[in-house]
């Protein structure tokens, strides 16, 4: 005879349990840094930190933007944070504050920065980590590519009149001077190396010069079929002068700057459902 009264049915009283573990973790962790006071993205306060690995939270004009990870050196990571935001218009580091936890190796073998990802996944999203503000270079491949509605290039392109200091002034083989600018630029200047760059020379006017400046002394030393080319995110350098590109916002050919309107892809806007990690692999 089957059961009456208030156990009748036997899913009102019992049922499986599934303990979610990754979801308690990240809830975790969200909480915690939570409790965090937001410190400026300034070199003073990441000197302050402890050279150990961990999970880390940016902040743009107070709004939560950004998740990412260090698996060895939180100062690191966020120093090259520091030096990406301080080469873009439109975003003056004063608007950057940060909050972190130190994450034991054991428990970084889980992912926090994802577990995090996803606990704010669950409610307002995380912007900056769908629009291409932690990409590596995009590789030569998407160099023609158009830039989409809402990406972080688009939003805060490279500055080119970043000053670029410590500069040795005097002649130089283009050689060296193509490796400092790339030593010393905020944002990736990815050139096509040939044996006759050591053997070019150019003379370095001053110690600090603007990326502008630099680019156009460079195209001056250069043979006429090459250029450079400032696209939102990044510089490069070819043997394919006229060409165009759909994003770029400057060629330097024969040591004169030519500007240029960067076309925008309105089609595919940035995917919400992207999520890239915000790691020590990135860029």
């Amino acid at each position: 005879m089957a059961p009456t009264g208030p156990y009748s049915d036997k899913a009102k009283y019992h049922k499986d349990f599934k303990l979610n573990i990754t979801k308690a973790l990240g809830d975790q962790l969200a909480e915690e840094l939570q409790t965090l006071a937001h410190a400026p993205l300034t070199e003073e306060s990441i000197s302050s930190l402890t050279l150990a690995g961990g999970v880390y939270q940016l902040y743009h004009q107070g709004e939560f933007v950004y998740v990412g990870k260090a698996d060895s050196s939180l100062p690191d990571r966020l120093r090259h944070h520091l030096r990406k935001i301080a080469g873009r218009r439109n975003i003056p580091l004063s608007d950057l504050t940060f909050s972190c936890l130190y994450v034991d190796d054991d428990f970084s073998a889980l992912a926090p920065e994802q577990l995090l990802i996803y606990h704010h996944k669950r409610r307002n999203g995380i912007p900056w980590n769908n629009n291409g503000f932690g990409n590596k270079d995009p590789g030569r491949q998407r160099d023609t590519s158009l830039v989409k509605v809402g990406h972080f290039d688009m939003r805060f392109p490279i500055d080119l009149d970043f000053a670029v200091t410590g500069l040795a002034p005097g002649v130089v083989s283009l050689d060296r001077l193509l490796k400092t600018a790339k030593e010393r630029l905020p944002y990736v200047f990815r050139y096509q190396s040939v044996p006759r760059f050591k053997q070019a020379i150019v003379e370095i006017p001053s110690p600090t010069m603007t990326a502008d400046s630099l680019f156009r002394l460079i195209s001056s030393a250069i043979p006429d079929d090459w250029q450079i080319v400032a696209l939102m995110g990044y510089v490069i350098m070819y043997p394919d002068s006229p060409q165009t590109y759909a994003s770029a916002s400057r060629y330097y050919r024969a040591g004169d700057s030519i500007k240029a309107r960067p076309q925008v892809d309105l089609v595919h806007p940035v995917g919400e459902d992207v999520l890239p990690l915000g790691s020590d692999d990135d860029e």
